[in-house]
């Protein structure tokens, strides 16, 4: 059984492998590495210090979903010491535009979600 948002004809629906995707593509960390890696290569290292938020664990963890979904290459590079470095895929890069949208859409729409917080919010303390 498939589920829908919007079972118009023709639209895209959302079954749980779609779900299970945009839940490990989309969450937290994973924004905030797919942005770091569009700009440029990096360390894991330099991933730690651009996300200074994020713990050692999370952002292993975001990085190998990130990989395993093939969104993040990550790359051996031969130097002394030997070191790993993470790159967007060509199919990461895919995300570029559908996230820089995202990210316009909560800067233009942010003010509005914050009324409707404090509205929500005042309401439920009446």
């Amino acid at each position: 059984m498939q589920e829908t948002a919007h079972p118009a004809a023709g639209r895209p629906q959302i079954t749980a492998p779609h779900r299970e995707l945009l839940d490990q593509v989309l969450d937290k960390w994973s924004l905030h590495v797919l942005e770091e890696l569009c700009e440029r290569p990096s360390r894991f290292n330099e991933l730690r210090r651009a996300i200074p938020v994020v713990t050692q664990k999370s952002l292993t963890a975001t990085l190998r979903r990130l990989e395993r979904n093939g969104m993040v290459e990550r790359v051996v590079v031969s130097s002394r010491p030997v070191a790993v470095e993470y790159r967007i895929s060509p199919l990461g890069t895919t995300l570029q535009d559908l996230i820089d949208a995202l990210l316009r859409w909560t800067s233009v729409n942010m003010p509005d979600v914050e009324r409707a917080r404090t509205r929500f919010d005042t309401e439920q303390d009446s």
